[in-house]
């Protein structure tokens, strides 16, 4: 079994904090917009689909790693505040697609600007955290590879 050392948890408790640091910030200024945290991340999700990806509930739910009915709750709230709108897709009536309003696309440039500018600022710290895991990674298993 492997063995993590001193510097792994060391390493491992600063990639947390600088990620932890980066949320701080992140929840404070979706709350200063009057939104959750989910919120943001499903208007987020709707604007930033990946090439040839519809923007259905099941993509986004799938996309922000929760249940499909917490997708629905939370567009709901979004419909309701007048940030999403629901919309049948032309080539299949059946299918619901989801798309920003113009409040909706406001707000979510605002924040993600915001969001921008401080990962840009956060960055050289989150990288240097990264790496000092993965340095920490690599030589563990270099010293714990097959016949050591």
């Amino acid at each position: 079994m492997k063995r993590l050392t001193l510097s792994d948890y060391q390493a491992l408790a600063e990639f947390r904090y600088q990620i932890r640091k980066f949320l701080h910030f992140s929840e404070r200024a979706v709350q200063a917009a009057g939104l959750e945290r989910g919120q943001y991340q499903l208007m987020l999700a709707i604007k930033g689909m990946p090439e040839g990806v519809r923007p259905r509930i099941r993509e986004l739910a799938n996309r922000m790693q929760i249940q499909h009915h917490s997708a629905v709750e939370l567009i709901n709230r979004l419909e309701a505040g007048g940030y999403v709108r629901r919309g049948r897709a032309k080539d299949d009536r059946r299918e619901v697609l989801l798309a920003l309003t113009a409040k909706g696309e406001r707000v979510l440039a605002e924040l993600a600007l915001h969001h921008h500018e401080q990962l840009q600022s956060s960055a050289p710290s989150l990288v240097a955290a990264l790496r000092g895991l993965m340095r920490h990674g690599k030589a563990r298993t270099h010293h714990n590879g097959p016949g050591n």
